[in-house]
């Protein structure tokens, strides 16, 4: 991939770039929550769009000279609103986070309660934990997953509901490998008077193909990000019914934001085009095989899988009971030296820092991307075991390096 003309003005951000497509070529990515986009969608974000301030939305702009930047954004909210069968789309949030704080600034005031899922049991950040704005500007409680089973605890979360009678309840998660029942968790908000939020970011791409179940329709607000399994422009996206559009449009500009960055939009219109296609069903569907047959081969390894294995495009690795001695942080640093990059997490009952906990988390979107298939993802199993069956081991990295040269090489990214 060139940069020319990076390179003749700036050869130091030249370098920076090409190494990276060149990191991105030579190893595995396996972090659930990133993707390979088409080079449809990294010329739509890298477009002149970029130099177009167009504060408010089509047709009503605070700025002249915005005719192509309408066509643009009607064109992502349109695709989406297709995609998602939603009857009102926001496509302007910078991201899955400025996503959800635009439903928490339509609805909510300083001091609301919202009842949302524990970090370390698959939970998010802007979901309420205390370092973020969420967890500084409103009354948080979280409940969690079964400890016995890793699923959703629904009639504990229903009961705690009732207890703690928050105004908002999330669903929607970021290390949760299991299939979401949104009806169950509407339930649970109708019984405490709540509003509904589900945050389908991690599984926006397989929303959209149909190959999860839909919280549209469900949930009073539907948030997301656009660049992790739908492969679109890299940002959010809010959905919503026309009840609470003006409230939730007002929360996005102008209560959080300002010009929205419109090259990314015309990347997520591009992605969003893209996933509209029959082939991203098939995409969609492989990411979801491929995560079971690596789940299973790691389980044939000994490694524990928290709820067992998984029903999207993630596993969750609990390595205390196969490996007590290793942590996240160990097991990440290995793979990385052998070409795989993942990321550690933490796990149900988490014993250790959440900077160095006892689980890693897997994903296949990439590499599904890339062409992986089922008998590839068995491979990669078998090179992740390997690697953390011998930590520190440079003979077994450097063999597993190979391997990974070798998947790399039958699967090219960006020729």
């Amino acid at each position: 991939m060139e940069h020319e003309h990076v390179r003749a003005v700036d050869p130091a951000v030249a370098d920076a770039l090409e190494s990276e497509v060149d990191r991105q070529r030579s190893t595995l990515s396996m972090i659930a929550s990133e993707n390979h986009v088409s080079r449809a969608v990294l010329d739509a974000q890298g477009s002149a769009l970029t130099n177009k301030y167009a504060e408010g939305y089509p047709g009503a702009r605070y700025y002249g000279g915005c005719e192509y930047a309408d066509e643009v954004e009607e064109l992502a909210i349109e695709r989406a609103t297709e995609l998602f069968g939603a009857e009102h789309v926001n496509v302007q949030p910078h991201s899955g986070t400025q996503a959800n704080q635009a439903v928490y600034f339509a609805m909510l005031e300083p001091g609301d309660k919202i009842l949302s899922l524990d970090l370390t049991h698959g939970g998010h950040l802007s979901h309420g934990h205390p370092a973020n704005f969420t967890g500084q500007l409103y009354e948080v409680e979280q409940y969690e997953v079964d400890p016995e089973t890793g699923y959703l605890d629904y009639d504990g979360l229903r009961d705690h509901a009732e207890e703690f009678d928050p105004d908002v309840i999330v669903s929607g998660y970021s290390a949760y490998p299991r299939e979401v029942e949104w009806e169950r968790i509407q339930e649970a908000a109708d019984a405490a008077g709540a509003l509904h939020l589900a945050d389908i970011a991690h599984i926006t791409g397989l929303v959209a193909a149909g190959v999860h179940s839909s919280p549209v329709g469900i949930a009073d607000f539907v948030t997301g990000s656009t660049h992790k399994t739908i492969r679109a422009g890299r940002g959010g996206i809010v959905m919503t019914s026309e009840e609470y559009a003006d409230d939730v449009d007002s929360a996005v500009f102008p209560g959080g934001q300002g010009g929205p960055l419109m090259h990314n939009i015309a990347g997520k219109a591009v992605g969003f085009g893209e996933a509209l296609e029959p082939e991203f069903e098939e995409y969609a569907e492989r990411t979801v095989a491929n995560a079971k047959a690596l789940g299973e081969r790691l389980s044939e390894h000994g490694f524990s899988l928290v709820s067992g294995g998984t029903d999207n495009h993630l596993v969750l690795v609990d390595l205390r009971d196969s490996h007590p001695d290793t942590t996240g942080g160990d097991a990440e640093e290995a793979l990385e030296d052998a070409g795989i990059v993942l990321n550690a997490n933490t796990v149900p009952g988490e014993t250790r820092s959440a900077f160095n906990p006892s689980g890693v988390r897997a994903g296949t979107p990439g590499l599904t991307t890339r062409g992986f298939d089922e008998d590839d993802l068995r491979t990669v199993g078998d090179c992740i075991a390997r690697v953390i069956d011998a930590p520190g081991d440079e003979d077994v990295e450097r063999e597993v390096r190979e391997e990974v040269d070798a998947l790399c090489a039958a699967n090219p990214l960006y020729e």
